[in-house]
């Protein structure tokens, strides 16, 4: 009695963990049994696969058919096992060549009428099939996503028929194209449009220069969430190696449509009302969050105050260490997370704090109350802090337009250029020895005094110099000098109230 066999795959996170199909038909009782921990979508394949035989216009054979998803120890999660299990069964039932499976991998869902259908994971299972030294079979539609890798054999069709056909010999499945990088399909609103606020633009401009953490604080109205969607548009675009890391968690997550592999860092913005598990994973599968979809990208959260404060808090540690480990007791899953992180908050729950005509009967306690939802560990991780006012309304009229994203962006690009060249990361990632090297004596005893004047923890003592640094090199200077330093030092405050 011989067994069929085909790899296939689970999912840690991003990383993949080798699984096998095994398949068994012997003498018994009509059975058809999956073992292995599978979930409650891993044991409902047999009757998905029962159905798509069918259509075919086979049928299982009167005998215990055994399923075996080896190894045991490791909880079979999700709907791509369809696939790799019809396989392995129609090669135990020797429709199909044994040998002809041997040197692939497959993933794929089953409709009843034997359709291959989507499934999340399938670039990080491509990579996982080449570290492996395996092909691919996978979903038609996302054939395109898996050629993406490069040097692989795939096996890309719509339906079980098709793949049975071309492991018979009778057809052969013309290999899927990679597809290119997919630049930005339309522009992103303009900063042009934001009418005053140069003070809050050129934060806006520095914090995109280095990846910095940005933190809008004004009344209802003044233009945070607008001056936050222009963001996107200064931004350069990704390089291949960043590119392949955003595309990996959109995989798991099952975001990429179409094999489209874009170059644009992300932007998420979670409503504030998001639990702590979609800002940082969990759930069913221990899923990605907000925080790791947003990697490599921009993480916006508007009304930043009114988010759950455990869920604010769970930030913490992604934000530090660009990581982002979901524990739970049957899963320990760890996501990427190197994120730049903007809020937006208004000064009080009414949001008038220092507008004496508007501001309510509570203030300024109300403004204590409201900011204090923000923990000093959370605010210490904020490296710029503009505070915003409104705009008169004959003042916003006359305005003149001020520089396109297009103009900003260049700037940004240039010192993003510098960045690499110096210490191959960005400034908010970048060692400190690189930042201190080059900045002046005057700028380095400036920094001194300050964080003793203003009790800067370690942490804001460095991220000044950040600041600093990419104020030096939007500027185009090779060192910090004393008022790249005085101008980081000014943007390094607190919301009134925050503690």
């Amino acid at each position: 009695m011989t067994i069929a066999r085909l790899a296939t795959f689970a999912f840690s996170g991003i990383e993949t963990l080798s699984v096998e199909v095994q398949v068994q038909i012997s003498a018994g009782l009509p059975a058809f049994t999956v073992v292995g921990l599978p979930d409650k979508a891993v044991a409902e394949s047999r009757e998905r696969v029962r159905a798509a035989l069918t259509g075919l216009g086979l049928s299982l054979p009167p005998k215990r058919v055994l399923v075996n998803l080896a190894p045991a120890n490791i909880q079979k999660e999700g709907s791509h096992f369809d696939l790799p299990i019809a396989l392995a069964v129609l090669a135990a039932m020797e429709v199909v060549p044994r040998e002809e499976l041997a040197g692939f991998a497959a993933l794929g869902e089953l409709a009843l009428d034997g359709t291959v259908g989507p499934v999340a994971g399938i670039l990080p299972a491509a990579l996982g099939a080449t570290a492996r030294g395996l092909g691919l079979i996978c979903p038609g539609p996302q054939g395109d996503e898996a050629a993406w890798v490069g040097e692989i054999e795939i096996l890309a069709a719509d339906d079980l028929r098709q793949f049975i056909a071309h492991l018979t010999g009778r057809q052969i499945l013309d290999p899927p194209k990679p597809p290119s990088l997919q630049p930005e399909a339309t522009p992103g609103p303009c900063l042009s449009d934001v009418k005053g606020q140069e003070s809050a633009k050129r934060a806006l401009e520095i914090a995109a220069a280095g990846q910095h953490n940005l933190l809008l604080v004004g009344p209802p109205g003044a233009g945070k969430s607008m001056l936050a969607a222009r963001l996107p548009g200064l931004l350069p675009d990704l390089t291949p190696q960043e590119a392949l890391e955003v595309s990996l968690v959109r995989s798991v997550a099952g975001l990429i449509e179409q094999g489209r592999i874009s170059a644009r860092p992300p932007f998420r913005e979670p409503h504030h009302s998001a639990s702590q598990a979609a800002l940082v994973g969990g759930g069913p599968g221990a899923k990605p969050g907000e925080i790791s979809l947003a990697h490599r990208g921009v993480l916006f959260l508007d009304e930043w105050p009114e988010f759950p404060r455990p869920a604010l808090e769970a930030l913490r540690q992604p934000l530090e260490s660009g990581t982002c480990t979901v524990s739970r007791a049957a899963a320990h899953v760890t996501y990427p997370a190197r994120v730049q992180l903007v809020a937006a908050m208004n000064p009080c729950r009414c949001g008038h704090l220092g507008d004496t005509p508007r501001e309510c009967g509570q203030a300024p306690r109300c403004g204590e109350q409201y900011q204090s939802r923000l923990s000093g560990p959370l605010l210490d991780r904020i490296d710029l802090t503009i505070g915003m006012a409104p705009i008169a309304p004959g003042e916003l009229a006359r305005a003149p337009r001020g520089e396109t994203s297009a103009v900003v962006a260049a700037r940004v690009a240039k010192a993003r250029l510098a960045q690499r060249r110096r210490a191959g990361t960005t400034n908010a990632e970048a060692p400190l020895d690189t930042l201190t090297a080059g900045a002046a004596p005057e700028a380095l005893a400036l920094a001194e005094r300050a964080s003793a004047q203003l009790g800067l923890s370690n942490r804001g003592f460095i991220r000044c110099f950040r600041v600093a640094r990419s104020i030096a090199d939007l500027a185009g200077e090779s060192l910090i000098a004393r008022e790249h330093m005085a101008e980081a030092l000014a943007f390094r405050q607190r919301p009134p109230g925050g503690r």
